[in-house]
């Protein structure tokens, strides 16, 4: 991939999509964000701004006119190892596995809130920064709802006051808080926290959970940001 001049140090964006209602939300919330945003709206148009431009990231709507969003992801990935989030209307039938496994680094579900979406954004960046593939964005912090976490120095803000957080409860409230919205399951979360070489059961997951509320949710007793999906697992509910 082409690197950013020094003088444009912004994450270039490439939205295809093709619903008017969500076009100008995201290119004015996303630009607000600190984005570079392009617009494509339709599939072919897509195709040639992907041509013509270099792009950090694209965000990929599955019905597309003129061209699928599936069929671009395949001509992209010929080419370009180009982060590539595939969004997705709710209700459409859609195998999120052959997504993943043609490409897509990761998904969203319409309707969407623009917080979220953004923590998908960085979240991927930052998952290709570890590996060397890309450019990431340069906050590195991650801020929803009165939290903020600070990769780089491994701290957690809790409405601008610090709380210290272990390193496993830092790790896991890093993972929720990058696929907020979402819901992980309790194998997903300790094979990413404690390893896939973990032996043991989801006691320790729940233990640690546990304490975390305790540091980070107003009442811990009824958690608004860290709820559980009974018989699932957890996920990170975005509440501004």
């Amino acid at each position: 991939m082409t690197k950013k001049n020094s003088s444009d140090s912004r994450i270039r964006l490439l939205v295809v999509e093709d619903e008017e209602s969500f076009v100008d939300a995201l290119h004015i919330g996303l630009s607000r964000e600190g984005f570079d945003v392009t617009i494509a709206r339709d599939g072919q148009e897509g195709l040639d701004a992907f041509a013509e431009k270099t792009f950090d990231i694209v965000l990929l709507d599955l019905m597309l006119p003129k061209v699928s969003g599936l069929d671009i992801c395949r001509t992209i990935r010929t080419t370009s190892d180009v982060p590539i989030i595939i969004v997705s209307a709710k209700g459409e039938e859609v195998d999120m596995v052959l997504l993943l496994e043609m490409g897509a680094d990761d998904y969203v579900t319409k309707p969407y809130r623009l917080r979220e979406l953004v923590a998908r954004v960085r979240a991927v960046l930052r998952r290709r920064e570890t590996k060397g593939d890309a450019p990431v964005d340069n906050s590195l912090s991650l801020a929803l709802n009165d939290l903020r976490l600070d990769m780089d120095s491994r701290r957690c803000f809790v409405s601008g006051e610090e709380v210290k957080l272990r390193k496993k409860e830092f790790a896991l409230l890093q993972i929720l808080m990058e696929n907020a919205g979402r819901v992980l399951t309790r194998d997903v979360l300790i094979d990413r926290v404690w390893g896939n070489d973990y032996v043991g059961d989801t006691k320790t997951l729940d233990v640690h959970i546990k304490r975390l509320r305790t540091l980070v949710e107003p009442d811990p007793k009824v958690p608004t940001n860290i709820t559980t999906v009974r018989g699932v697992g957890y996920r990170f509910e975005l509440t501004k």
